[in-house]
């Protein structure tokens, strides 16, 4: 690749960077609802044809965010189980930092997990940092535990509807310390 070429695949991988960065801010500040190609163009100061030309619409960019969720929530998720010693206390630090998580970055959850996005979960096409989240969850669990993975999905669902649920309002927030025991508690037993 001579060096022209690669000066313009580094600054397409930087226009491609500044409109997933742009649309996470915008939903972040106003919602997804405000996330349009108009707005993004104007934001990062290029023409709508230019946005089109990396991403095939909304949706491709909420996937592109999701992509980057992933791969920050399995970073989280690995500092939080790396950081404490004790196996059996591992699964509660994975779990609170997936909470945390979901609360902080309430939009970015929301095109991981509620917007409709490409992205294939449980499957060969599983994008890797994908899978790399939910391999912290795994990872929690003995690996002579034939049913790990089941584990990890359980555990999983249930932070997901801890979350959904209580950044409704739908399940009070200060419940969740006691419903976080519960959940580790009974699966912790099981591994």
């Amino acid at each position: 690749m001579s060096a022209i070429s690669e000066r313009r695949e580094r600054e397409r991988a930087h226009r491609h960077q500044l409109i997933i960065t742009a649309a996470r801010e915008l939903a972040e500040t106003e919602g997804w609802e405000a996330v349009t190609t108009r707005r993004l163009a104007e934001r990062v100061e290029y023409s709508q044809p230019v946005l089109y030309s990396h991403f095939n619409g909304k949706d491709a960019i909420v996937s592109a965010v999701a992509l980057d969720g992933f791969s920050e929530l399995a970073a989280d998720l690995r500092r939080a189980r790396q950081a404490v010693p004790e196996p059996g206390q591992a699964l509660r630090a994975v779990c609170r930092a997936y909470l945390e998580f979901a609360t902080e970055r309430p939009a970015l959850y929301q095109a991981m997990f509620i917007l409709p996005t490409d992205l294939k979960f449980a499957s060969a096409e599983t994008p890797p940092p994908l899978r790399a989240a939910f391999d912290e969850f795994v990872n929690c669990f003995r690996p002579d535990n034939e049913q790990r993975e089941l584990f990890a999905e359980v555990i999983w669902s249930a932070l997901h509807g801890m979350a959904v649920l209580s950044d409704s309002g739908r399940i009070p927030p200060d419940g969740q310390e006691e419903r976080l025991d519960f959940l580790v508690t009974r699966i912790a037993d099981t591994r």
